[in-house]
């Protein structure tokens, strides 16, 4: 039996390609950057703006106010739409409305990608005629008389805190040949899988029609040698294709399923020199692949 094995690498590692079931990272709320501002009675302070992905998204801040404060969230455009023209009166839409809010936790979710900023109101109200009196006498630096609102503001980021660094897949093309049809089978060894449900697709072109199956690399050689039907070897397999002349389909198989063939034979008597292309491509471990879960014992 004549078996090929052709690795070639391609060189980009994708970090994004796959969501597997080596993800065992843990993500928890983090500290980000804080802000301490000094609110005047009846003053609205906006803060960070946030930015969700499409879905939505969750926040988490940790208030502390000297005075209870109305904490809410405000539609960033329109919250920058008033800033632009301030004689015009504001029309703000409220998510999430706390009131009388001087410490804790302060929590939202955000219903969409739409910009949202969070704002900060202090509810105290001002004393106007007590501040006009004072400032008579002893002028503009009144304010040091009224006490200012502290209001200490951490923000968090939704981070990864455990099993932070995972094994890096990327896809890799592990067969491209063109050869002459023959009566006999075609097998092509191709490869042990590194990680369960790990990705295989196949294209196949032929002027006549083929069967095409992915098989254990014993049950292949059992096939080849004749001591197991065809028939038989591919009710063990989900990974097949009947009646192929140009096609592209795609397996998954486990590390339990040991070494794997491409087992390829022509359904069909033809006479005349032909010739069918065969592709291979899987996702191969390529970085921090000493991460990867153990094979389970035999």
């Amino acid at each position: 039996m004549r078996h090929f094995s052709v690795w070639t690498v391609l060189l980009v590692c994708s970090f994004a390609t796959i969501a597997s079931a080596q993800d065992n990272r843990v993500f928890n709320w983090t500290p980000a950057n804080s802000e301490t501002i000094l609110l005047e009675p009846a003053s609205l302070h906006a803060g960070r703006i946030y930015h969700p992905e499409a879905g939505g998204g969750n926040l988490h801040v940790s208030i502390a106010s000297r005075y209870p404060v109305t904490v809410a969230m405000a539609w960033a455009d329109e919250w920058n739409a008033a800033m632009q023209n301030p004689t015009a009166s504001a029309n703000f839409n409220f998510l999430c409305v706390q009131e009388h809010f001087t410490g804790g936790i302060y929590e939202c979710h955000l219903p969409s990608e739409r910009p949202m900023i969070i704002t900060f109101r202090d509810e105290r109200r001002p004393e106007k005629p007590v501040v006009s009196t004072i400032a008579a006498i002893l002028g503009p630096n009144v304010r040091q008389i009224i006490s200012p609102n502290d209001l200490h503001i951490q923000y968090y980021s939704w981070n990864c805190v455990d099993n932070c660094v995972l094994p890096c897949f990327d896809w890799r093309r592990i067969l491209n040949e063109k050869y002459d049809l023959t009566p006999v089978p075609k097998v092509y060894s191709l490869m042990t899988p590194d990680h369960d449900d790990q990705k295989l697709s196949v294209k196949i072109k032929s002027p006549i029609p083929l069967t095409v199956a992915l098989l254990p690399s014993h049950l292949a050689d059992q096939v080849y040698d004749k001591t197991v039907s065809l028939t038989a070897a591919l009710d063990q397999t989900g990974c097949k294709e009947r009646g192929v002349q140009s096609m592209s389909f795609n397996c998954s198989f486990n590390v339990a399923n040991g070494s794997q063939t491409l087992f390829i034979l022509p359904e069909m008597d033809f006479s005349g020199h032909k010739k069918a292309s065969v592709e291979v491509n899987t996702v191969k471990c390529v970085d921090h692949c000493d991460l990867l879960a153990p094979p389970p014992n035999p």
